[in-house]
């Protein structure tokens, strides 16, 4: 059973300079092989066929994962490119995300330091790609903030949640909320079932996975994108999508 690609990405923002949009999940952002599905880049790159064929470029400042939604910074020129890489390497991006959760949290905000490594390199792991909380990870923090509790019918106990990465290591919000007992909803990796992850690769979707993760995504959402340089100060927000919203 498969998921249908949704490609409707919604323009935040646009400049002769940059575009700003908010990519739907389980939207990839960049090509993974020759005749794979539908992209951001591809539909990006129809929508900016005037400015390629003068001399623009497309150049995703920030990425997201496929089942992550929000906002996507893209620049349509070098200088403007340049700048924002800039921005990003020297810490002037800031990016804030909303999750929601299984469980309730006993705090309002949490400012969490966990190193990150792959978790196969210190124990046995099934997942290759799955990362940990661990003393001889790479430094990692997150600042976390309850936003809203809620009971669903369904799922038990949810909570909104705001997630400030300081660091940009990998599935860095999704190890640290799995690190402190509140693991996204939908999250076939870092979840309340990782087993749902490799039935995945081994079956695609199916009922049976959705019906054991309640969500076909991981409920996940670049929220707001913040860059701050002495030249140049911008502030986007991106509203949390239908699905997610259903939940609260």
């Amino acid at each position: 059973m498969e998921r249908a690609h949704n490609t409707n990405f919604t323009i935040l923002d646009e400049t002769e300079d940059y575009i700003v949009v908010d990519k739907p999940a389980p939207l990839q952002i960049h090509p993974g092989s020759l005749h794979g599905a539908p992209t951001l880049w591809h539909s990006l790159r129809d929508l900016l066929a005037y400015e390629l064929a003068n001399g623009g470029q497309i150049s995703i400042t920030n990425r997201l994962d496929r089942e992550t939604s929000g906002t996507v910074l893209v620049a349509k020129n070098a200088p403007t490119a340049r700048l924002f890489g800039m921005a990003m390497q020297d810490h002037l991006i800031r990016k804030t995300y909303h999750a929601i959760v299984h469980g309730w949290p006993e705090w309002e905000e949490q400012d969490l330091h966990g190193p990150i490594l792959r978790k196969g390199d210190v124990t046995e792991s099934e997942i290759w790609v799955k990362q940990m909380v661990h003393d001889d990870g790479a430094p990692c923090q997150t600042i976390f903030r309850t936003l809203r509790r809620v009971e669903h019918e369904r799922a038990g106990k949810l909570a909104l949640i705001e997630a400030r990465p300081i660091t940009g290591r990998m599935h860095q919000i999704r190890v640290h909320l799995s690190h402190l007992g509140l693991p996204i909803l939908g999250d076939k990796i870092y979840g309340l079932d990782e087993q749902c992850y490799l039935d995945f690769i081994d079956y695609g979707w199916t009922p049976d996975i959705e019906r054991r993760i309640f969500f076909s995504r991981q409920a996940l959402h670049s929220h707001r994108l913040e860059i701050m340089t002495p030249s140049f100060c911008r502030t986007w927000d991106c509203p949390l999508p239908a699905e997610m919203q259903a939940w609260l």
